[in-house]
């Protein structure tokens, strides 16, 4: 029985990369290669595409050389269905050919933490190229990576967030006084100022006055142009959890209660406390979290509920606030590719981390098996009737049913 070729998508342009590095790393570290031939696909701070055994080692990009033996520069042939790693190679004779197919990727592992990745944009690629891949699809992507956008879509659900406000860097510039008036009059103190599109605490910062506001909201607006400002609460425990599956075929995983020694959970507790070398695995956390049953039971529901309402696919984590004081619990954010995959949650219910990567392979390859039982063979005799000469174009042409085009 041949190996399935899986390709591990990680790296890309975005603050986040260092951690995606040690998410994928971790995965290709535990898939189970005796079904699956791992195929590294690490896309640079530049933005360029590589290969090679040389980047399944986390010390290949403690100081990256591209040139190194190992590695070779690729780009992806996004021919519908081909799945070619295309390598540029000096040929051979005069007719020689210098493009070479290097590899080809039957699934893709998705390991993107940020812009350039987590956020639809390579989900969108992938769907051009008719392949399979193992996150969430383009518009969950993209609602999960923009917390504004996130925020606004839980509350049309009807679903438990805190209260918020939002702001442009250019509405920052042109009044400053009049944004944090705004802030103190509709949210009060204390609040946490994010960057919209940002993960892993990067760019967050809490201010318990108007001298800390202002500060969070210049460093938030230097890592993006739009800014979410939210209410904070009085110690709040933050609780965690993460759905795998897809379709209605969807399980809750144990609940995490991280534990800071801050105010929040900032960068550096959640990957440098432990050294950093095993990402999100190493944070600090209760696990399962001491909550009550029916707390515990609120929150999987919830989770599973939030899953399916974005359509999502693979592993997500669903992050949470409860309020011990009035017992209410409000969704911080949906992460659609989590930090080292989550997997640390999913071995706390008994599954280990290779049977993890290969019930997200699952996930993909049914979605894309749905994705390929839709219709595309309509067609109408409209194009029998288009003429675009003469003075009017196509605007005097008759559509279906008579309708200008």
């Amino acid at each position: 029985m041949s190996k399935t070729q899986l390709g591990v998508i990680f790296g890309s342009r975005s603050c986040e990369r260092e951690v995606a590095i040690i998410s994928a790393v971790q995965l290709m570290n535990n898939v189970n290669t005796e079904k699956y031939d791992v195929i590294p696909v690490y896309i640079s701070e530049q933005g360029m595409w590589y290969t090679g055994e040389a980047l399944r080692k986390i010390e290949t990009y403690k100081n990256f050389n591209p040139d190194a033996k190992g590695i070779e520069q690729v780009h992806l042939d996004i021919t519908a269905g081909s799945g070619a790693l295309l390598a540029t190679r000096p040929g051979k004779g005069l007719f020689g050919k210098p493009e070479q197919v290097v590899a080809r990727l039957e699934v893709c592992v998705v390991v993107m933490h940020g812009l350039n990745g987590e956020d639809g944009t390579l989900q969108g690629m992938l769907e051009l190229a008719n392949l399979p891949y193992t996150s969430t699809g383009v518009a969950g992507s993209a609602i999960g990576m923009d917390k504004i956008m996130m925020k606004q879509f839980f509350k049309g659900a009807d679903l438990p967030v805190l209260p918020g406000v939002w702001y442009t860097r250019s509405m920052w510039e042109a009044n400053r006084n009049a944004i944090l008036e705004d802030v103190e009059q509709q949210l009060g103190y204390p609040v946490f100022v994010k960057p919209a599109n940002l993960g892993s605490s990067i760019g967050v910062s809490r201010a318990d006055d108007r001298e800390g506001l202002e500060d969070s909201l210049d460093l938030a607006f230097d890592y993006d142009r739009r800014v979410l400002v939210e209410k904070g609460l009085d110690k709040p425990i933050e609780l965690n959890c993460s759905v795998l599956g897809y379709d209605d075929d969807v399980e809750a995983s144990p609940i995490e209660m991280p534990i800071s020694a801050e105010k929040f959970l900032d960068f550096k507790e959640k990957y440098l406390a432990s050294g950093g070398s095993k990402g999100m695995a190493s944070l600090h956390r209760i696990l399962p979290a001491p909550i009550p049953e029916e707390l515990r039971d609120r929150i999987q529901a919830l989770s599973c509920d939030i899953f399916r309402m974005m359509d999502c696919k693979g592993v997500v984590r669903i992050d949470y606030m409860w309020d011990r004081n009035s017992d209410e619990i409000y969704i911080t954010e949906i992460n659609t590719i989590p930090g080292s995959l989550a997997f640390y949650l999913w071995e706390n219910a008994g599954v280990k981390y290779s049977q993890l990567i290969d019930r997200m392979v699952m996930c993909a390859q049914r979605a894309h098996e749905d994705k390929n039982l839709r219709n595309y063979a309509f067609t109408s005799d409209i194009l029998k009737s288009v003429s675009l000469g003469g003075s009017k174009g196509a605007k005097g042409t008759k559509g279906c049913k008579g309708a200008k085009l």
